[in-house]
């Protein structure tokens, strides 16, 4: 039976009585709507017993709002002054909530969930990137994640949805749609947190998809890396320092002259297999 959401005080009063100011050396914004937090819950879907993964939840809004949704979470937290706040929710609803102190860039996700589970984090923004490219380049696929909520700055958000040609396509938009399904599921204003960053947010969501046959992640991450290091070159210049790119690009009939940001997703992958196949 789900707790009742006037069993745990308002947010608010929790941040106020814990003395838990936004801490800018972890990277920490507060988000304090209720019913802005309830929606990010619900973007994933029905979360009623599914287990779910949070990184950095600080004095627990996400948290509260993931639980009311009747999910089973595991939430690691770097910061102690959190542990005390995030301790009540526990107590608030019992058996839901494993509180991990720790840095979850030194945490494997298959030590801390037992098996599949659903990503949901307002990631810290000195941090998220790294945990976000370390969830989607696992050799193994599908992963052991069922899905991802993230929230990013708006700026890495679109990166990772941009279609091809777009300004902010580029090497994060084809190593997260590669194998899998991404969208930007809303856009937050930078009013909506405690502090206010300087820049505006938004929430991807990504969906494990079929992995292409043929194509080892660390190829396909070599060959963006060298394609959009130099984006402006033609690829001919950008690529020859790759062993076999170029002549991966004339196997598929791949213009040398064109530009990185010209290549679709799936063009990309036809290289990178093109590139393994020697």
């Amino acid at each position: 039976m789900r707790t009742p959401v006037t069993a745990v005080p308002p947010l608010r009063e929790v941040i106020a009585r814990h003395g838990l100011a936004a801490s800018k050396a972890l990277g920490q914004n507060f988000l304090l709507d209720e019913q802005l937090l309830d929606r990010i819950a619900a973007v994933p879907g029905d979360l009623e017993g599914a287990d779910v993964l949070e990184i950095g939840p600080g004095p627990g809004g996400l948290t509260r709002a993931l639980l009311r949704a009747g999910a089973n979470v595991t939430a690691i937290e770097r910061d102690r002054r959190c542990l005390p706040a995030l301790a009540e929710l526990s107590d608030a609803f019992p058996g839901q909530l494993t509180v991990i102190e720790g840095d979850a860039l030194e945490l494997p996700l298959a030590q801390v969930m037992p098996g599949p589970c659903h990503i949901v984090s307002n990631l810290p923004y000195n941090v998220g990137t790294a945990l976000f490219i370390g969830w989607l380049g696992g050799k193994t696929w599908p992963p052991q994640w069922l899905s991802l909520t993230l929230m990013f700055q708006r700026e890495v958000a679109e990166r990772i949805v941009a279609d091809t040609n777009a300004d902010a396509y580029g090497r994060l938009a084809i190593l997260s749609q590669w194998r899998c399904h991404a969208r930007l599921a809303m856009k937050v204003h930078r009013s909506a947190f405690t502090p206010p960053p300087k820049v505006m947010s938004a929430i991807v969501h990504l969906t494990p998809a079929p992995m292409p046959e043929g194509v080892a992640p660390a190829r396909l991450e070599a060959l963006t890396a060298a394609a959009f290091g130099q984006r402006r070159k033609m690829l001919r210049q950008s690529l020859k320092g790759l062993a076999g790119a170029l002549a991966a690009l004339e196997a598929e009939a791949i213009d040398a002259s064109r530009r990185a940001e010209t290549l679709s997703v799936v063009d990309f992958v036809r290289v990178a297999r093109a590139i393994e196949a020697g």
